[in-house]
């Protein structure tokens, strides 16, 4: 994944600088086709190419060509997830390690609770009820990893701002016992310095009925948005294309536009929270 992040970033910077691939070759002393699979991620630049394509491109920007020089440095490195590489699929080992490598995300949710805050009883009966027949032993492993990658939100080293439609809280798709436990660890996390919880509210009109599920990755401290992710029943689809990005951008933006404020969320939520009986099953 990081490979793939630094060769869409410096297929951009070669097509802006109007140098085809063959001229891109010539600056590292390689071959074309080295330069297609480094632009397609297949292959892995060494950080002295990365600084002289930069060079032939005119990329000058300190901040830009450490980021990329460090996705060059570490783009081998053995993250956690890959202890899980035999029994997830490729798509989202890709998705847990922008999570991994992320400076802040945004997810909109309007169905439910994002990966990123479930609580393990929500995960198991989520993954259980899926459309997959699962071994126990397999559910157990997926519920950890989904714990697991819960870490870059608690130890506070990352931006996350979440927007969910009012159905997330209001309808509870497994037991009252586990939406309540669900209500009440939204309203812990929200409560955290590094996390935006914002809720949209059915009043807001169609907006959340014809807007997708979708988190969107930033890598940097100025939170530009880098790449999305979009999860269908069987894959995750990551866009990296400027117009497919830009439409999401402004997309949430309008999402966390028309939601609740963060403090009116949380009231929310706990009005939902002392609806629920604790005498419910």
């Amino acid at each position: 994944m990081r490979s793939r992040r630094l060769g869409t970033a410096l297929r951009q910077y070669r097509q802006a600088a109007k140098l085809d691939q063959p001229q891109a070759a010539e600056v590292i002393a390689s071959s074309q086709a080295r330069i297609s699979r480094i632009e397609s991620g297949h292959a892995t630049p060494r950080v002295i190419e990365v600084r002289l394509l930069l060079d032939a491109y005119g990329v000058s920007d300190a901040k830009t060509r450490d980021k990329l020089e460090d996705l060059a440095k570490y783009s081998k490195k053995r993250g956690w997830w890959l202890e899980h590489a035999d029994s997830l699929r490729p798509d989202y080992l890709d998705h847990i390690a922008l999570e991994d490598d992320a400076s802040h995300i945004r997810q909109w949710q309007s169905v439910l609770v994002p990966g990123l805050l479930q609580t393990p009883a929500y995960a198991e009966l989520i993954i259980t009820e899926g459309p997959s027949e699962l071994s126990s032993e397999r559910i157990a492993e997926l519920v950890k990893v989904r714990s697991r990658r819960q870490e870059r939100i608690t130890e506070g080293g990352i931006e996350y701002t979440a927007v969910l439609w009012e159905a997330v809280i209001t309808y509870p798709l497994l037991t009252n016992a586990v939406h309540r436990e669900q209500l009440a660890a939204l309203l812990e996390a929200s409560q955290r310095s590094n996390v935006t919880l914002q809720i949209l509210p059915f009043s807001s009109g169609t907006l959340a009925a014809g807007t997708s599920a979708f988190a969107a990755f930033s890598f940097d401290p100025e939170s530009e948005v880098e790449v999305v992710t979009m999860d269908d029943l069987m894959s995750t689809t990551i866009l990296e294309d400027p117009d497919d990005l830009a439409v999401h951008v402004k997309t949430f933006a309008l999402l966390q536009a028309a939601a609740l404020s963060p403090a009116e969320s949380a009231e929310l939520i706990r009005s939902k929270l002392r609806s629920i009986g604790e005498d419910a099953s």
